[in-house]
């Protein structure tokens, strides 16, 4: 199966000091990288998806700020195609899909953050789109939520979604499974 790597919002407002700082962002963003410099050494497709926020309330992701950029160790290079998205959903109104069938890629490894929001929606799509999804949990995060009044920790977010996605929607892996792997 030809493969692509999507990276799903490493943004700056994501890590310490950004707007909407997430549970241990450099960590998640480390394992991206390793993933990201195996899919250039190896010459495979990556593509960065890059959330820019059209409701200037929600307070990150504008457009023309730091915040937005992608985070400086998973930048794209010249080749590597970033798609904007203004939806949690990689696949809308993007041209994702298209690209994708157009190179004949039938698996994508997907990371980045939040686990819970975009990376969610799009592994979803993904799997309801036909491609078979690998889903390195380590190289993903979120963020502590509150829901009736109940604290839920970052950890327990990202582990729940990690949990409902590996039944039906991807193959959840760490990060170290998929280095050495080969593009059959």
């Amino acid at each position: 199966m030809k493969s692509a790597l999507l990276l799903v919002d490493i943004q700056n407002d994501y890590f310490p000091g950004g707007r909407c700082e997430l549970y241990q962002p450099e960590q998640s963003a480390e394992k991206a990288k390793l993933l990201l410099e195996q899919f250039r050494n190896r010459r495979l497709p990556v593509f960065h998806i890059q959330h820019i926020s059209e409701n200037r309330a929600k307070g990150f992701f504008l457009p023309g700020t730091e915040g937005a950029e992608i985070y400086s160790s998973v930048s794209p290079i010249k080749k590597e195609r970033v798609l904007v998205k203004h939806k949690p959903n990689a696949f809308v109104d993007t041209g994702l899909e298209d690209l994708l069938h157009t190179q004949d890629i039938e698996q994508l490894v997907i990371c980045g953050m939040m686990s819970h929001m975009c990376v969610d929606s799009t592994v979803r799509a993904a799997k309801d789109l036909g491609f078979f999804v690998l889903l390195p949990e380590d190289a993903c995060t979120t963020k502590a939520l509150i829901w009736n009044g109940a604290d839920i920790p970052a950890q327990t977010v990202h582990q729940a979604f990690m949990a409902s996605l590996s039944s039906s929607f991807a193959q959840v892996v760490k990060t170290q499974d998929l280095l050495g792997w080969t593009n059959k």
